[in-house]
């Protein structure tokens, strides 16, 4: 709680909560490792039957992501100007007892 009625907040960061840790990136990436030549070896099975998945793959990592491109367009329709009427009551008690005295 941090001191406000019915906050079910907490302060700070949370236990477990975040970013994991190098080690435990490192720790999944040791248990991967032995996993590396099989899926390799799957990959290139793939590549020889043709499968369009691991051409994709393949080829966005030996060559990279090709370049993404946004089309921005901009719509040159003529300008219609519109009139707007401002009404404003600026009057106060003052305004009032004036007016009625001329």
């Amino acid at each position: 709680m941090d001191g406000r009625r019915n906050n079910k907040g907490q302060k700070g960061a949370k236990n477990g909560g975040g970013r994991p840790t190098k080690t435990q990136k490192q720790l999944l990436v040791q248990r991967l490792s032995p996993l590396d030549d099989v899926a390799l070896t799957a990959l290139k099975e793939a590549l020889n039957e043709g499968q369009g998945w691991a051409v994709k793959l393949f080829l966005q990592y030996r060559l990279g992501m090709p370049k993404q491109s946004v089309s921005v367009e901009t719509v040159n329709s003529p300008f219609t100007p519109i009139q707007i009427d401002v009404i404003k009551n600026n009057s106060s008690d003052e305004d009032i007892e004036f007016e009625e005295e001329s």
